[in-house]
């Protein structure tokens, strides 16, 4: 399929990327990929891989050439997401002398939302109607209704702050929703758990 977009407004993140990058075929790997009868890959780990993906070709771009298995790591490092503070910044150093801008290649790593917006709203992909991906239009609801939180507490704060009620320096508001299985004792992020599709207390 050809990354054309004809709709009114921005193009999506990811169809942006797959241009700017050359990432050619990308998107019919993430639609089939996605939509897979038996064998789905969750959106979550499509971005992941869309991000290593479009790691791997700055670092060739720049002429570093790491080993195909240090690029999952090295994302990872650039994520915060594994290592020590001080591998972390190793990382980042590394490629900052290799002539890479680390902070914009970070701004340009998409999220599982990134993803799902591309898929639905430029691909019109859509999966059939399963519990699983029934669980996934509720987690959507809910995401939606968190990240409307988010929007009307920082509203809230600014209006605060501008009126003088409130002191408050640079920050961000987190909102996150947790739940609690009185069963198994374990506490799971809502998305994941929509995403599993079960707690700790299922049958082994």
């Amino acid at each position: 399929m050809t990354e054309q977009h004809t709709a009114p407004g921005p193009d999506p993140k990811v169809l942006r990327l797959i241009r700017t990058y050359n990432l050619e075929g990308v998107g019919d790997e993430l639609e089939a990929q996605w939509t897979h009868s038996e064998n789905r890959t969750s959106l979550r780990a499509l971005a992941e891989s869309f991000n290593e993906r479009l790691l791997r070709t700055v670092l060739a771009d720049a002429d570093v050439d790491p080993l195909t298995d240090d690029v999952g790591r090295l994302y990872a490092l650039l994520e915060g997401e594994e290592g020590t503070r001080g591998e972390q910044t190793a990382a980042r150093r590394r490629l900052e002398r290799a002539g890479i801008d680390v902070e914009t290649l970070r701004s340009e790593f998409v999220s599982y939302g990134a993803i799902r917006s591309y898929l639905t709203g430029y691909r019109d992909a859509s999966l059939p109607d399963t519990d699983e991906n029934t669980r996934e239009t509720e987690s959507r609801t809910i995401e939606g209704l968190r990240q409307r939180t988010v929007a009307v507490t920082e509203s809230k704060l600014a209006r605060l702050r501008d009126a003088g009620h409130l002191q408050l320096g640079s920050h961000r508001v987190l909102a996150d929703v947790q739940v609690l299985c009185e069963e198994c004792g374990r506490q799971y992020d809502v998305a994941t758990l929509l995403e599993t599709g079960a707690c700790d207390c299922r049958d082994p």
